[in-house]
């Protein structure tokens, strides 16, 4: 397992030393969770940023088919 230093202000270190005490946790621990979850959730907007952008690029394929086959409904011999 890696290392790291880290400096955080005094009122976060100190609500995170609470938090932690409470959920019966090392400090450590806690903060470990913390950066599980945000890389989860940064994760997860990424993933989110990247549908949408396919998204936007197959429905103007989807309705440009869309547009052909409304063109065959409407005259068949087309």
């Amino acid at each position: 397992m890696g290392a790291i230093s880290l400096k955080l202000p005094d009122d976060l270190l100190e609500t995170s030393s609470r938090c932690a005490e409470a959920l019966r946790l090392s400090r450590a621990a806690y903060i470990r969770r913390a950066v599980e979850r945000m890389n989860r959730q940064t994760r997860a907007q990424l993933r989110a940023k990247r549908l949408a952008e396919v998204s936007r690029k197959v429905r103007k394929e989807s309705m440009r088919v869309n547009a052909q086959f409304a063109a065959i409904e409407r005259d068949p011999d087309a």
